[in-house]
């Protein structure tokens, strides 16, 4: 690596980029080694600045589901294109994003497109205060929701304590109206309601968890959510700019069959550009600028180009699509598992549909922030140095999730079970 085009890469970038990179984990930090410099992708696979060829797990942290390069969205990018990049006024292809999400979300009503996943939940939340009139926001710990001064916020020293800035550059005063409480711990949430409902705006969630490794609810706790915020006069948020369209086309709020109040969107929705999308009942919408008090904008928002790209992905992810991811997170999953017996390791797998974690733990499942914690991140770093020797390319980091596409092969998970076997 110290001679490849990738580490000379990497080293311009650190003289004018924070880091060298972009986004923070990016960089490897938390694996060890210098990151890998894409040059291409195709399918299931990158290519790095030297030509090497990778089995790819982060699908650019889940948007490809599809896999990268698909011919059909290439077309409609490209169509699009020529028609102009961008126009700074509405057009028919934001109205046509706009009636296909609400048809695959019940739950949306109405909906504003902006540029990405921060972006959207920043926009919901504070839609939801204006809404409410309150100022309060419950998060739970290891869910992340963008980088928002007030969401960059970890917990306080009891269970339902308000919370303390978790990045220099955040106001003690705009973290300290964020409580936040564990995943899945429900006792603690009836006791912040109990204590502080009627200043409580909305209460935020990933459905599923993707950033502290994948942690799926336990039965009841997304179903208490919608029942407490309902009860109180709350607004309650699915954030499913992970979790939507990858874990169903309706995403985690129809394969449980629930309906928040409102539903952040991204990733899978854009087609792998930068689109995301915000929404929920029409008269918490309706508090949204220009016919609201709540101001939200964006040049970009609705972007002819990206919408193109979401529109011709979207209609692609029919039931096949679903079945087949399942197929493979199977067979990866329990090739994994079958791994980690004949090895002595300990570790535990845990996925939903076709996000995917292995976390390096004693504990038979990952439940909260506190026991994903806990995991070895220095066997994980030593097992993500040993993927990428045999050209896997999986998250660079303990708490993060994989992803499959419907470009793997069952060669290419067999491949990959292969080389996790080795590498643990």
């Amino acid at each position: 690596m110290a001679d490849s085009k990738s580490s000379e890469l990497f080293s311009r970038a650190k003289a004018r980029i924070p880091g060298g990179v972009n986004s923070p984990v990016r960089a490897f930090r938390a694996v060890g080694g210098d990151p890998i410099f894409i040059s291409r992708a195709e399918g299931a696979y990158l290519y790095d600045a030297d030509g090497v060829k990778y089995t790819d797990y982060i699908g650019s942290w889940g948007p490809m589901i599809l896999g990268h390069a698909h011919k059909d969205i290439i077309a409609a990018i490209t169509e699009a294109a020529t028609r102009g990049t961008s126009y700074g006024a509405p057009t028919a292809l934001e109205v046509e994003f706009a009636e296909k999400i609400c048809e695959l979300y019940p739950s949306i009503e109405m909906l504003r497109a902006v540029s990405s996943g921060t972006e959207a939940t920043m926009a919901a939340l504070r839609v939801a205060r204006g809404f409410t009139g309150r100022d309060v926001i419950v998060k739970f710990e290891g869910c992340y929701h963008g980088h928002a001064d007030f969401l960059l916020v970890k917990a306080g020293s009891g269970a339902a304590t308000f919370g303390v800035p978790d990045s220099a550059g955040v106001p003690s005063a705009t973290a300290g109206n964020t409580a936040t409480l564990a995943y899945n711990d429900l006792a603690a949430l009836r006791a912040l309601f109990a204590d502080k409902g009627d200043r409580i705006a909305s209460v935020i969630v990933e459905p599923v968890v993707g950033n502290m490794g994948v942690v799926p609810p336990e039965p009841g706790f997304l179903e208490e959510i919608i029942a407490l915020c309902k009860k109180h006069g709350a607004v309650s948020i699915f954030d499913e700019v992970m979790t939507g369209c990858r874990l169903s086309r309706g995403g985690m709020q129809e394969r449980a069959g629930l309906r928040p109040d409102m539903t952040c969107l991204g990733k899978i929705i854009g087609g792998g550009m930068p689109l995301a999308a915000y929404g929920g009942r029409r008269d918490i919408m309706e508090k949204v600028a220009p016919i609201g008090p709540v101001y939200q904008a964006g040049t970009l928002s609705g972007n002819p180009v990206c919408v193109s790209a979401a529109l011709a992905q979207i209609a692609r992810l029919d039931a096949k699509v679903y079945t087949r991811l399942e197929e493979l997170g199977a067979r990866l999953e329990n090739g994994i598992t079958a791994a980690l017996q004949k090895k002595g390791a300990k570790g535990v797998v845990q996925r939903v549909g076709s996000m995917i974690t292995l976390f390096f733990t004693d504990k038979p499942s990952i439940k909260s922030w506190d026991d994903a914690k806990g995991c070895d991140t220095e066997r994980f770093g030593s097992f993500h140095r040993k993927m990428r020797e045999r050209h896997q390319y999986w998250p660079p980091s303990q708490f993060e999730a994989a992803f499959i596409s419907t470009a793997h092969t069952d060669a290419d998970i067999d491949a990959t079970i292969k080389a996790v076997e080795e590498s643990i």
